[in-house]
C-alpha cells in the first residue's frame, strides 16, 4: 500500500524508493490559517511598482519634509480648518465658511489672501469655479507632517478594542477577521491585516484525534502561531490513546524544528511517527513557500461612499481586490518602518502615492507593522480617501498594532504543554 492514495496536500514517496508497509492511507486538505502568492510574484509586482516611482527623487514617504516649504502660524491655521472642514465634509471650502466656523479672529478679506498664497505654494486647489478650496496632497501632507497632533484614544474606546483583539481565543484567522472588521468600523474606512510571519517557520506541536474508524485529524501549531488540519485516513483503526502517544513522540522529537531538520530527526521513530513527521515536514515547507500570502480585509462598501467621484472609488476596489499589487505595495512600505524588536510602535503614512505609487494617487494609506520581526510579523493598517480623519486613524492603527504585537510576543512564550491544552477540537 503506498503511503498516500490521492487528496489534496498529500504527500507520497519520491520515485525510486521501495514501497513499505505505511498506517496513513489518504490525507485531506481541511484548513490552513495561511494562503497566498508566490514570493517571485510579489517580487515581481515591487519590482513593477518601484518603476512607477516619480523622477523628482523623493525617496521618502510622508515622512519625508525636504520638499515642504515652511509656512506662517496664519497660514498653518488656514491649512489646518481647511483639511479639517473638508475631512468632516468633501466639498471645497470658501473664506467664508472658515470664518463663521472657526475662531480665526481675521477677516474674510485676509483668509482669502492667505489662502491665494497657499494656492501659489501647491497646498489647495480650486476644484472648478467654484470660490472655495480643496487640499491637495501636498496640503494633508504638510497637515500630517507638522501639524496634526494624534491624541491617544479615550479609555472606552481602548477597552472596547482591547476586548477584542487583546485575546487569541477564537484562533489565528477569527483574529484577523476580527481585527479587519473592528478598524474598518472605529475608523470608518476599509481595513487590511496581514497574518503573521516568520523568516523561517518551525515546528511548535502536533495533535493526533481520533474521529471514527480509521479517520484521525492531525493538527499542526507552528511557531507563527498558524494552524493547520489535515485528515488523516489510517491504514487500520488507532485508539485515541495510541494516538496521543505517537503525537507526544513527534513532539518531543521535533520541537523547534524547521522542514529539513523534522525529516533528518524523524528517521528514528516508529512508522506512524515517521510518516505524520513527513506531513509536517512538507506542510511547514508550503507555508514558507507561501509566506506573503493572505490579506484580511473588511470596509469596501464603507470606503466606496466615501469618495467623491467615481476613479476614487475605482482605485480602492483595484488595490484591495489585486492581492499581487497589495502584497507587494505592504512589503515595499514596511521597510520605511523600524525593523529593531524593540523600536517604539510607529505608522507609515502615504499620502495619494507619495508621488511613488501610482496606484495609490487617489489614496491614503496607514500602516504600521505588529509583532517581532526578528520572530514573525504582520501588517495593519487602514486605507481610504485622501480626507481620512489622520489622527484617528494612526491612534488606531497604532494602538491595534501595540496590542497585536502583544498578543503575539505571549503567543510565542508560550509553552508547548499551554498550546496543546488550546487545540482545536
Amino acid at each position: 500500500m503506498t503511503a498516500v492514495e490521492g487528496g489534496d496536500g498529500g504527500c507520497g514517496r519520491p520515485n525510486g524508493q521501495p514501497q513499505q508497509s505505511h498506517r496513513i492511507a489518504r490525507v485531506v486538505w481541511v484548513a490552513d490559517g495561511y494562503a497566498g502568492l508566490s514570493k517571485v510574484a510579489a517580487r515581481d509586482s515591487i519590482q513593477r511598482i518601484r518603476r512607477q516611482m516619480d523622477r523628482t527623487g523623493v525617496a521618502g514617504g510622508v515622512n519625508d519634509e525636504r520638499r515642504l516649504p515652511n509656512l506662517t502660524n496664519r497660514q498653518e491655521d488656514i491649512l489646518a480648518c481647511i483639511v479639517q472642514a473638508y475631512s468632516e465634509r468633501p466639498e471645497p471650502v470658501g473664506s467664508r465658511y472658515l470664518v463663521e466656523n472657526y475662531e480665526l479672529n481675521i477677516s474674510s478679506a485676509t483668509v482669502r489672501n492667505e489662502m491665494a498664497r497657499l494656492e501659489e505654494m501647491g497646498y489647495i486647489a480650486a476644484p472648478h469655479t467654484s470660490a472655495g478650496r480643496v487640499p491637495t496632497a501636498a496640503g494633508f501632507r504638510y497637515f500630517v507632517l507638522r501639524l496634526l497632533q494624534t491624541r491617544s484614544l479615550t479609555r472606552g474606546e481602548q477597552s472596547h478594542i482591547s476586548e477584542r483583539v487583546g485575546t487569541l481565543q477564537a484562533g489565528m484567522e477569527q483574529w484577523m477577521r476580527r481585527t479587519a472588521a473592528l478598524l474598518a468600523r472605529s475608523v470608518r474606512t476599509a481595513s487590511i491585516v496581514t497574518p503573521p510571519i516568520s523568516q523561517t517557520n518551525s515546528f511548535k506541536h502536533l495533535e493526533l484525534i481520533s474521529i471514527q474508524g480509521r479517520l484521525a485529524l492531525m493538527v499542526l501549531v507552528l511557531n507563527s502561531g498558524g494552524v493547520h488540519q489535515r485528515m488523516l485516513t489510517l491504514a487500520e483503526p488507532v485508539p485515541q490513546v495510541k494516538l496521543g502517544e505517537a503525537a507526544k513522540r513527534v513532539n518531543e522529537t521535533c520541537a523547534g524544528l524547521g522542514a529539513q531538520q523534522v525529516r533528518l530527526r524523524s528517521n528514528s521513530l516508529p512508522m506512524l511517527e515517521r510518516e505524520v513527521a513527513e506531513l509536517t515536514a512538507e506542510l511547514i515547507e508550503n507555508v514558507d513557500n507561501n509566506r506573503a500570502g493572505f490579506i484580511y480585509r473588511d470596509g469596501l462598501s464603507q470606503v466606496i461612499d466615501s469618495f467623491a467621484d467615481e476613479a476614487g472609488a475605482q482605485q480602492a476596489i483595484r488595490i484591495l481586490e489585486e492581492r499581487t499589487v497589495l502584497n507587494a505595495l505592504l512589503s515595499d512600505l514596511l521597510d520605511g518602518l523600524p525593523a529593531e524588536a524593540d523600536a517604539p510602535v510607529d505608522v507609515q503614512v502615504v499620502i495619494a502615492g507619495d508621488g511613488r505609487y501610482e496606484e495609490l494617487d487617489r489614496l491614503s494609506m496607514v500602516l504600521s507593522r505588529y509583532g517581532d520581526p526578528e520572530k514573525m510579523s504582520g501588517a495593519v493598517g487602514v486605507l481610504g480617501p485622501t480626507h481620512i480623519n489622520y489622527g484617528r486613524a494612526i491612534s488606531t492603527v497604532r494602538y491595534v498594532s501595540n496590542l497585536m504585537t502583544n498578543v503575539l510576543a505571549t503567543l510565542y512564550q508560550d509553552s508547548v504543554e499551554d498550546v496543546g491544552q488550546a487545540r482545536i477540537g
